[in-house]
């Protein structure tokens, strides 16, 4: 049975993206920012959160063949994480190459702190990085079909990425209310770090 959130305990939300270090990230808070944080700026018919979407990612990850059992985990633990710094960054658009340079900047060491934090001590090979990738973007090509609005330009299916068109997940994505998607990230997160997760031992 998963955990429920401890009430008893304030949590400790994402802040500054200046100064994030893996000893502060309270990964119950960051499973309820990206919760409640809509993908693609709620330009959907129903909502979807990037915690949802991140729990289907990880999950279809941790389904595929061919990879031993600790690359399978790393695998779909990073790609759970993989937008974390979002709940930092609050997904402004940068206006200017140079406050673009700074949100990257920003984003690569929230990463690292996440990482760390979750028991990750290294970034992905590039094979990794790119079957990541691959899913990802079945996933949102699995959006377009199940949660775009028809005619919207990528309403069959397929979505685009450096000219290439990716099929959808076979799976369909429904709307998950925000506290389920909290609950669904935690309890997935809590699966896949175990004890490797340093700040999880503060939300028990």
């Amino acid at each position: 049975m998963t955990r429920k959130p401890t009430a008893a305990r304030p949590l400790n939300w994402p802040g500054d993206p200046e100064t994030v270090a893996a000893a502060d990230i309270d990964f119950e808070a960051l499973a309820h920012v990206l919760a409640n944080t809509c993908r693609r700026g709620g330009c959907m018919r129903g909502y979807h959160s990037v915690a949802a979407h991140a729990v289907i990612v990880s999950e279809e990850v941790g389904a595929l063949d061919g990879l031993g059992d600790e690359d399978r985990r790393r695998l779909a633990l990073h790609a759970l994480l993989a937008d974390a710094p979002s709940a930092w960054l609050r997904g402004a658009a940068p206006g200017s190459q140079r406050a673009a340079d700074r949100t990257g900047r920003l984003a690569a060491a929230i990463e690292a702190a996440v990482r760390e934090a979750a028991g990750l001590d290294a970034v992905l090979h590039e094979e990794q990085a790119e079957l990541l990738r691959f899913v990802t973007r079945m996933a949102a090509a699995a959006e377009n079909r199940d949660l775009l609005e028809p005619g919207s330009g990528s309403g069959r299916g397929l979505a685009a990425g450096a000219g290439v068109a990716f099929p959808p997940l076979k799976r369909r994505i429904g709307s998950i209310p925000p506290a389920k998607a909290a609950e669904a990230w935690l309890a997935r997160f809590r699966a896949l770090a175990g004890d490797g997760g340093a700040a999880d031992a503060i939300a028990s």
